[in-house]
């Protein structure tokens, strides 16, 4: 959609209609499909060139933080092509709420622009933040902690389980456990974690123990040593490390436990390698082709 698009007057009023009622009432959450939608089906007349002063960030917006380097590439494309797609917006008493777009304002600012298409729905706040965080989950490159906030507010303004969670996002169970898990550290170690001076698997790891002080002092470690997160792993199995769950580390340790959940996080689904084989689960031909496709794997038909 080109960024020329004529001023109108105030277009009639278009209620969000059933996209988000049909996003939450679908088995997988999916929010490309419901901005697809309130795009195709407004017409261009309805389509506003709102002044970027006048709008505001949705207050709901889980991301904190954007890429400046993002930013200034997409500033660029958007100088020379204009704004593809509109933003969406919702009226507020000054001005209005940015529902769905937030880069593509920062970025139109970047580039000199002081007006951006819009199209206005009627959202109430419960709306506003499941899309904000469904289209940060599925459009951008979070934070592990910004992610795993965001499956927190989801599962708690949805009120689902952990598992009810992973199947409508299309993740696996044990992703969405381990996330959530990472808001259980220390602020320091989760600061660490947003600066990438420990990975997601170090992470992990580390969530699994139930010493605040334990995990600081393995966390320095592997920041002042440069520790593998297989190395981490052999150190938490020694008897004076407390585990949030000692029954579970009193098993028979599975010597493939690092690349299973290696392997879970990639296909996001679960995994089990053991006795010399790999077993990937799925749970129809549209999960199957999903993980073919994430392998890289092509099948003729």
């Amino acid at each position: 959609m080109e960024n020329n698009l004529p001023e109108t007057g105030i277009p009639k009023r278009k209620a969000l209609g059933k996209g988000l009622e049909e996003l939450f009432n679908n088995e997988v959450l999916d929010y490309s499909s419901v901005e697809e939608k309130i795009v195709t089906e407004t017409p261009k007349e309805n389509i506003e060139n709102i002044k970027i002063a006048e709008l505001r960030s949705n207050p709901y917006q889980p991301r904190k933080v954007f890429d400046e380097e993002a930013l200034k590439e997409l500033a660029i494309s958007i100088k020379e092509h204009g704004v593809f797609q509109p933003i969406i917006v919702k009226k507020s008493i000054k001005g209005y709420e940015i529902i769905a777009g937030e880069r593509r304002v920062k970025a139109s600012m970047m580039a000199g622009l002081t007006e951006i298409p819009a199209i206005v729905r009627d959202f109430n706040d419960t709306q506003m933040m499941e899309i904000a965080l469904l289209e940060n989950l599925q459009r951008e490159n979070l934070s592990a902690i910004e992610e795993a906030e965001a499956y927190k507010k989801l599962q708690e303004t949805l009120s689902l389980t952990q598992e009810e969670l992973a199947r409508r996002l299309g993740k696996s169970r044990s992703h969405i456990t381990n996330m959530l898990g990472l808001l259980l550290l220390p602020e320091e170690i989760q600061k660490d974690i947003n600066e990438k001076k420990i990975s997601m698997g170090h992470a992990r790891v580390l969530s699994k123990l139930e010493n605040k002080e334990q995990q600081k002092e393995l966390e320095q470690k592997v920041i002042n040593e440069g520790m593998s997160v297989r190395d981490l792993e052999i150190i938490t199995q020694e008897p004076r490390i407390i585990k949030t769950n000692p029954q579970k580390h009193q098993q028979q340790p599975n010597e493939y436990e690092y690349l299973q959940e290696e392997l879970k996080e990639k296909l996001g689904t679960k995994v089990v390698v053991k006795k010399n084989k790999i077993e990937i689960s799925f749970v129809n031909s549209s999960d199957l082709n999903r993980i073919l496709e994430v392998m890289n794997i092509e099948v003729g038909r």
